[in-house]
């Protein structure tokens, strides 16, 4: 691969950052549009998964992947040009042990009726881009370094991987699958040959120790899902089994089991990424907000989780009462309420996202549990369990949840209105 180069003109902006978000908008409402067409034909004749207990999931994507290199990096970006502080993923660094740490002695503090504490689903990006093997081929081509063999060039996290460990061995952490890279290498790789401007933006990010900043470059894509021609839309069936194999390898290496659950980069998923996972073992699907669609199951038997309640402090605060007004919606219908919060929420190294979210979560796991108190802290493999047995293993044996199915249909509409 030998991409066109260009150098950065003095006192020019590499990116007029407000367009280039537009743009990148504007290039995924095709997709956007079809894989929504994809869920409303693959929901159809499918009955929706309601249940006895009042369900608490709360799942988190990204971990694992670095961003900005902490200070040095930031000032090195900022120094090319690159201004920052625009938005919260400017900030977006990698949870260090700290991090880790504080989230898990959070959770341990909210438990439910069974005595079990509140768990954490974290979704992992099993790769990192190989800095200083990029730098030697002058970042001509994308080079992959697995999580299994640590952190890329010089991120150090002292004891990350201990903190995620301890967090799972104490029930607090559920790993579960995100992917092998966030992004499409395939449209990286693109700009790399085909545009010089995007060319020197990544060889600045990836010299900065930065792999990209996503709102700043959305023509990066996601990792299943092309966003601009000549090659838009999703991989071939093949190119994404073999990513997600790949992943899902390094998954069962670094954690020693195979992964139950997944939620694809950017939600972008279609039947072929679902037939790859299903290949793979997993047997939970995290899809995003949106719809409230109750679980229910595919025609690959898994089953389908949508999130319902966005608690991302490092974007907007919302007051408690408006989370528990969605989750009582949840409730009220029977269905789990399923909160999101991404990991650069809980990060520190640049900007302290911690201290807010911890405090968001701590008073709205409190008022759910003194409005709930039969409520039940869950991970998708539990709900997996739930939905084909009836139970699940609770801190003091079986724990019963009872399930009914009602009409998919009937239970969309409910929500919309």
């Amino acid at each position: 691969m030998k991409p066109n180069s260009a150098s950065l003109s003095k006192g020019c902006e590499i990116l007029d950052t407000s367009e280039r978000y537009r743009l990148g908008r504007v290039s995924t409402q095709v997709i956007d549009f079809s894989q929504k067409l994809w869920r409303r034909s693959a929901n159809a004749g499918v009955r929706g998964l309601c249940f006895s207990r009042p369900l608490v999931l709360i799942q988190s994507d990204d971990w694992g992947r670095v961003g900005v290199q902490d200070r040095q990096g930031y000032e090195e970006l900022r120094a090319c040009g690159i201004r920052l502080g625009e938005n919260p993923y400017d900030f977006y660094t990698l949870e260090t042990a700290e991090d880790v740490i504080a989230i898990s002695d959070l959770l341990k503090r909210h438990r439910d009726g069974t005595g079990r504490p509140a768990c954490l689903v974290m979704n992992f990006i099993l790769a990192n881009l190989n800095f200083p093997n990029m730098a030697d081929s002058k970042f001509t081509e994308l080079q992959l370094l697995p999580l299994t063999r640590g952190l890329p060039g010089h991120w150090k996290r002292p004891g990350l991987f201990q903190a995620y460990r301890q967090g799972i061995a104490d029930g607090v952490f559920f790993p579960a699958l995100h992917g092998l890279t966030h992004f499409c290498c395939r449209a990286v790789e693109h700009a790399l040959a085909e545009n010089p401007e995007r060319g020197t933006l990544l060889r600045t990010c990836w010299k900065a120790e930065t792999p990209y900043i996503y709102w700043r470059m959305p023509w990066v894509g996601y990792e299943y899902c092309n966003p601009e021609k000549p090659h838009a839309g999703f991989l071939q069936a093949e190119a994404q089994a073999s990513l997600i194999r790949q992943a899902a390898t390094y998954f069962k290496k670094l954690f020693s089991t195979a992964p139950v659950s997944a939620c694809a980069p950017g939600y972008r998923a279609n039947r072929d990424t679902h037939a790859a996972w299903s290949q793979c073992g997993v047997r939970v699907v995290q899809n995003g907000s949106g719809a409230p669609l109750p679980p229910y199951m595919d025609e690959w038997e898994i089953l389908n989780l949508h999130r319902m309640i966005d608690c991302e402090p490092s974007q907007r605060e919302l007051p408690t009462e408006k989370y528990l007004e969605l989750a009582e919606g949840c409730f009220a219908r029977g269905i789990p309420a399923i909160i999101s919060v991404h990991s650069v929420n809980f990060h520190s190294s640049l900007r302290d996202f911690r201290g807010p979210t911890l405090r968001a979560l701590d008073q709205l796991l409190s008022a759910l549990k003194a409005k709930h108190p039969d409520l039940l802290y869950v991970t998708d493999g539990d709900l997996y369990e739930i939905v084909n047995r009836g139970c699940f293993e609770g801190m003091r044996g079986s724990v019963s949840v009872s399930v009914r199915q009602k009409d998919l249909a009937k239970s969309v509409a409910h929500g919309a209105h």
